[in-house]
């Protein structure tokens, strides 16, 4: 089973990262691709039609997590571990600072 969070960029949905046996996928939504002036969620992931994956979390999405005081305050509330950076992205980014967010899937 894996777990999934949709990808906006400002108010588009932008693509899906998932977290699968192998590690972590994320692909564009085709839509999103489409829009004249899309932009890529990070310099480290240019607008492609092409799947990327990984067997760690992308450097991105993990730098999303919030850090210090603010982790420790998260993993005690939602009683995640600081390890299951996964979980922690699909429960913490809800609502960040800059333009890329990411809301849970519900299977």
């Amino acid at each position: 089973m894996s777990k999934k969070g949709s990808v906006f960029y400002q108010e588009h949905f932008a693509g899906l990262i998932e977290e699968t046996d192998e590690g972590y996928e994320f692909t564009y939504a085709t839509e999103y691709l489409e829009i004249k002036n899309a932009k890529p969620v990070s310099l480290t992931l240019p607008l492609t039609s092409e799947k990327y994956t990984s067997k760690v979390l992308f450097a991105f999405f993990d730098g999303l997590i919030p850090e210090g005081w603010l982790l420790n305050l998260a993993t005690e509330h939602w009683k995640v571990k600081q390890n299951d950076r996964f979980e922690l992205l699909l429960l913490a980014c809800r609502d960040t600072i800059g333009a890329v967010t990411i809301i849970p899937e519900k299977d």
